[in-house]
């Protein structure tokens, strides 16, 4: 079993990430590629929060559906959540460098914070 203070602290981060993305989000502040950024390391953080809880095979990967394929291997409920992984997973490598065309907008970002918001809560219930 793993120390729950670890746990805690990943969880700690990712909602750091996540309150931080949504608050510049609804301060209307346009930085739409910084904000997606954070909202992918939340459910980055949440995700391996899960994988150390259960004591799953921990890497230091970034791409969310190989993340949720890891949590799945104990809860098939993960499964569900491809589509949201699937429109965050660019968000990692894509707002960081100039060489990867991705549009961002307001109304993107306000999808990202709905798909962050979503596994969020799955991953909080699933450790309680």
């Amino acid at each position: 079993m793993a120390d729950r203070q670890i746990v805690e602290e990943w969880i700690n981060k990712a909602d750091e990430d996540l309150a931080f993305a949504k608050a510049n989000l609804e301060q209307g502040l346009e930085f739409y590629s910084q904000i997606c950024f954070h909202f992918h390391q939340a459910v980055e953080k949440y995700l391996k929060s899960y994988i150390i809880a259960k004591g799953l095979d921990f890497r230091k990967i970034h791409n969310l559906i190989d993340l949720l394929q890891i949590c799945g291997q104990t809860e098939e409920d993960f499964n569900r959540f491809y589509d949201e992984a699937e429109l965050l997973n660019p968000f990692y490598i894509g707002t960081r460098y100039p060489d990867f065309v991705i549009t961002f907008s307001k109304s993107r970002a306000e999808q990202a914070l709905q798909a962050a918001e979503e596994i969020a809560l799955f991953v909080k219930s699933k450790l309680q």
